[in-house]
């Protein structure tokens, strides 16, 4: 299974956003808090914008805030925001895959994968990751 670096960029700077809902963040302070290259995350805010997941106002008091309340944002929401189908195979998406012969069962064994992930995502919010102990960093990470 492959996590994309979009999704996973896209999940830290909602985290940063949800963190101080208050006040408008930059792209700027967003990558240098996550050690996000800048480019990179420029282009996946626009995409969560375009998504409703983020907000934004331009001049010297603009930035970006959440689009919804962190409670209401799940892992689910932004996965699909930035790549779309949540599992592909060779690009494909899984409810078209069929296979003949022995090989028939396959793909719903990949529909499966992808609807147990599904349901894991949905239940995790912004929120939930924010609060204390949702996530424990792995020991050697360098995390903090």
């Amino acid at each position: 299974m492959h996590i994309s670096a979009k999704a996973d960029y896209a999940t830290r700077a909602l985290l940063e956003l949800a963190r101080e809902p208050a006040r408008p963040l930059t792209c700027e302070a967003i990558a240098s808090s996550q050690e996000i290259p800048f480019r990179f995350l420029k282009s996946v805010v626009g995409e969560l914008r375009r998504a409703g997941l983020v907000r934004s106002q331009r001049g010297c008091e603009g930035g970006y805030w959440l689009g919804r309340p962190a409670d209401e944002v799940t892992l689910l929401d932004v996965v699909r925001a930035v790549d779309g189908e949540l599992i592909t195979l060779r690009g494909a998406p899984l409810a078209e895959l069929v296979y003949p012969g022995p090989a028939v069962g396959l793909p719903g064994v990949w529909r499966r994968i992808e609807s147990d992930v599904a349901v894991i995502l949905e239940g995790m919010t912004l929120s939930s990751l924010l609060s204390a102990g949702a996530v424990e960093p792995l020991a050697g990470t360098g995390a903090s």
